[in-house]
């Protein structure tokens, strides 16, 4: 499971992107929110677009990997999916804020890779918000100090990334990717018979 995580407009959704159009070998955790589907966006792709009370239903009978409550609206993963791809041996993405990544790391530290996409300054981050054209002034201003909050965080994630070029920056996340697929922990079974084959 490949956790992304940053402060709005640092980049993990661009990232995410590229690395699911990159990469065949991964898919995308699709999660709920209870917040209005963007002008961009796209129900059942970007987001599952639901009422408060359905996520209260399924956070409330233990629907949801994980959830939290971000700028007023609740995000969660839905378990079923996310249990099925790891039980196909399929990797998943996650982009999700750090209050759900500290949740599934209680769950599940060991089958986690988590990176964090840092700014390289606020001044760039409000630009890229502002740029983003779908949030109004405060709405803005909200994100900048909840980003505050959210980068002290940055330590609790084994790769910290500083998104000042998005070419470099995703190249990076690549590499994590590939590494860690490469991992002895995760290739023990097939690499135990594989050299018992050949000390036979």
């Amino acid at each position: 499971m490949l956790v992304l995580s940053s402060p709005s407009g640092a980049g993990k959704s661009t990232i995410a992107r590229n690395l699911l159009s990159d990469d065949p070998d991964i898919s995308l955790s699709v999660s709920v929110t209870t917040r209005a589907r963007r002008g961009s966006e796209i129900d059942g792709k970007d987001y599952h677009f639901i009422s408060k009370r359905d996520f209260e239903i399924m956070r409330d009978n233990g629907g949801l990997l994980e959830w939290a409550e971000v700028h007023g609206h609740f995000y969660g993963t839905p378990y079923e999916p996310v249990q099925k791809a790891m039980d196909e041996g399929r990797d998943m993405l996650f982009d999700i804020d750090w209050q759900g990544a500290l949740q599934m790391f209680e769950a599940a530290r060991a089958d986690i890779v988590s990176i964090f996409i840092l700014p390289p300054s606020m001044e760039e981050l409000r630009n890229r918000l502002i740029r983003r054209a779908e949030d109004a002034e405060d709405v803005i201003n909200r994100r900048l100090e909840n980003a505050r909050v959210e980068m002290q965080h940055w330590s609790e994630y084994q790769y910290p990334l500083i998104n000042d070029d998005l070419d470099i920056c995703f190249a990076d996340v690549k590499a994590i990717l590939r590494a860690e697929r490469l991992h002895r922990d995760r290739r023990s079974v097939a690499m135990t018979d594989f050299v018992g084959s050949l000390l036979k």
